[in-house]
């Protein structure tokens, strides 16, 4: 890699800094091929994304950012888990985590605030940002659809009413 390759990835990775919502480090401790691309799929799907960096420059894009202090996260095999969703990436991490020992979370970073590798699956355990939109749209929907049963019971009840006074009369 030459040095214009390494300022582009920094440049790289400095934006996804910016732009993110937590980042989780990772140890890869002899991971196959087959297991590396199971990860990145499932990371993937979770709509987070998954980059094995160099660790001097990782530190170099951390500076200037909110992540700036993990840092000295950054030594041995490490990988980054990245996404907008302050839980996606933890939650894709954790579960593969739980299927092998291939690979070791160390920590990461919810904006300034600094998470070690039991924060991680903590965060990892909350409910994502879909989830809670869902919650959220079913609290706000449930009042309208009781207004709605409300206002047409009586109606409905009337309507029973008539019919049973037309089966009597005829």
């Amino acid at each position: 890699m030459d040095r214009s390759q390494k300022a582009e990835s920094v440049a790289s990775l400095n934006a996804v800094f910016n732009e993110v919502g937590v980042v989780v480090i990772t140890r890869n401790l002899g991971m196959s091929v087959a297991q590396s691309t199971a990860l990145r799929g499932k990371v993937r799907d979770a709509g987070a994304s998954y980059k094995v960096a160099k660790n001097r420059l990782a530190r170099l894009a951390a500076q200037d950012t909110a992540y700036a202090d993990i840092a000295e996260m950054f030594t041995g095999p490490t990988a980054i888990a990245t996404s907008v969703d302050p839980v996606a990436a933890a939650k894709a991490i954790v579960d593969f985590a739980k299927t092998t020992d291939k690979i070791e979370i160390v920590g990461g970073a919810m904006g300034t605030f600094v998470l070690n590798a039991e924060g991680v699956k903590a965060l990892a355990s909350m409910p994502s940002l879909d989830e809670l939109r869902a919650k959220l749209i079913g609290l706000v929907q449930a009042p309208a659809t009781k207004i709605a049963q409300l206002t047409t019971a009586p109606a409905a009840k009337l309507a029973r009413v008539f019919g049973a006074y037309a089966k009597e009369a005829a």
